[in-house]
């Protein structure tokens, strides 16, 4: 068993009294794995009628999934074609919680590697806005890439201190702040934490949390939702950081969860309404989660517009309301916002159809993945029994001969896009992006 830090089993002896050696025995199990379905690709009832895996489901989520490890869902081509992504439990319920209407600008701040935005854009269903926003502008580079091959096209992707931009004065209808914390609740799953924590500690973290959450109050509109969560069990952390923030905001308020089996309470009188997850009483790691609403709910209804249909070369796309921007040999297509975006690093808005190169378009990876197998009609579609299928996302060259496909074409496996190839002479291309490919 893991040798936890004598500090650590103080303060966890103290917090959980009667409960400490049951929590210690948890160390003894093994981790658990989970999986939820990407409801912009495929709905839950039709992804469990194709489902190779032995799944079980997370009982507070609405598309997640315990799989088993030796399922290896990371090397399905199901996986690489954007059907689900690979989430730990526990951090499935922040996101679930976060209520969303379509037409909602929402605000994840520090979203990387992108689970938690990922969920919020199947809520907003490629409506309103998402602003997805890592300190790190290497782990937003992951960020983008997971938004991308999952096909999200209302999102942008921003890099920067969250707690020092001035740009989102009520902006916002809801926030998640999935905030920087010491990871407690981890030591389990990620036992390299435990040095982590040695080094720093809530003490390091707290008044970070509290500049992030005092941020957040000030972005919020009138009436909107923030979700604060942690994967740590300090109290200083967690608690006291929603204390602090009720004593700065006097309209903010606790909102009641929906408490499932083995969630319990927040500890102080405050915070009763809040939800502490631990591994000894879930199936799960370690979570603190808080839904704060600013000020009292409003019935406003977001104006949501149909999609429209946009013709590009040989692609019929639907997309929200915006525009075609050109940048230099670059093609997107922004979503309409009101947002102020001035000196902010922004990696991505909107989404990056492709380029021009010697006057010809070029797709992006982007493109193929926001695409359903309707929208192109050259398309490459593979059975998932195919070896073609895994070939291409090795990026090896197909032989299509039976297949009677020329030019650019879509390749997909049993009708979800995994990108382009271009074919001609009984033979396709691979034009799958190496940083994609299948290992």
């Amino acid at each position: 068993m893991l040798k936890l830090p004598e500090k650590y089993q103080e303060k966890m002896k103290e917090l959980l009294k009667d409960e400490y050696e049951i929590y210690l025995d948890s160390f003894k199990e093994k981790r658990v794995y989970g999986l939820r379905v990407n409801t912009l690709k495929i709905s839950v009832k039709n992804f469990l009628k194709i489902n190779p895996f032995h799944l079980t489901p997370i009982p507070w989520t609405d598309d997640g999934f315990y799989y088993e490890e030796e399922d290896q869902p990371s090397k399905h081509p199901y996986y690489f074609a954007g059907l689900y992504y690979l989430q730990e439990p526990s951090a499935m319920y922040p996101a679930q919680a976060l209520e969303i209407q379509k037409g909602d600008v929402v605000l994840d701040c520090c979203a990387a590697p992108g689970g938690k935005s990922l969920k919020l854009a199947c809520k907003l269903d490629k409506s309103g806005t998402l602003i997805s926003n890592d300190i790190s502008v290497s782990r937003c580079q992951v960020l983008l890439k997971n938004l991308e091959s999952h096909g999200v096209i209302n999102s942008i992707v921003m890099a920067q201190d969250i707690a020092e931009t001035d740009n989102f004065d009520s902006c916002f209808d809801k926030i998640l702040i999935d905030v920087p914390c010491s990871g407690e609740g981890m030591f389990r799953k990620e036992p390299e934490l435990i040095r982590s924590w040695l080094e720093k500690d809530s003490s390091y973290y707290a008044p970070i949390q509290k500049k992030i959450i005092a941020k957040a109050l000030e972005m919020a509109k009138d009436g909107a939702m923030i979700l604060y969560s942690t994967c740590t069990f300090d109290p200083r952390e967690d608690e006291e950081i929603i204390e602090y923030a009720l004593d700065l905001c006097p309209e903010l308020k606790v909102l009641p969860l929906d408490k499932k089996e083995g969630f319990m309470p927040g500890i102080t009188d405050r915070t009763q309404n809040c939800v502490r997850l631990y591994p000894h009483k879930i199936k799960g790691e370690g979570h603190f989660i808080a839904l704060l609403q600013k000020g009292e709910a409003n019935d406003i209804q977001r104006s949501t517009l149909p999609l429209k249909k946009l013709s590009l070369e040989d692609f019929d796309l639907d997309l929200p309301e915006g525009k075609l921007i050109k940048r230099k040999e670059r093609l997107f297509y922004e979503m309409a916002n009101d947002l102020d975006l001035s000196g902010l690093r922004i990696l991505r808005s909107g989404l990056f159809l492709g380029e021009y190169s010697h006057e010809r378009f070029q797709p992006s990876q982007a493109l193929a993945m926001a695409l359903n197998s309707k929208q192109y009609d050259n398309i490459l579609d593979l059975p998932i029994e195919d070896q073609r299928v895994i070939k291409y996302l090795k990026c090896e060259t197909l032989d299509v001969k039976d297949k009677y496909v020329n030019g650019l074409v879509l390749v997909c496996v049993d009708g979800f896009p995994l990108g382009f190839g271009k074919a001609g002479k009984g033979l396709l291309k691979n034009l799958y992006p190496a940083n994609y490919r299948y290992k």
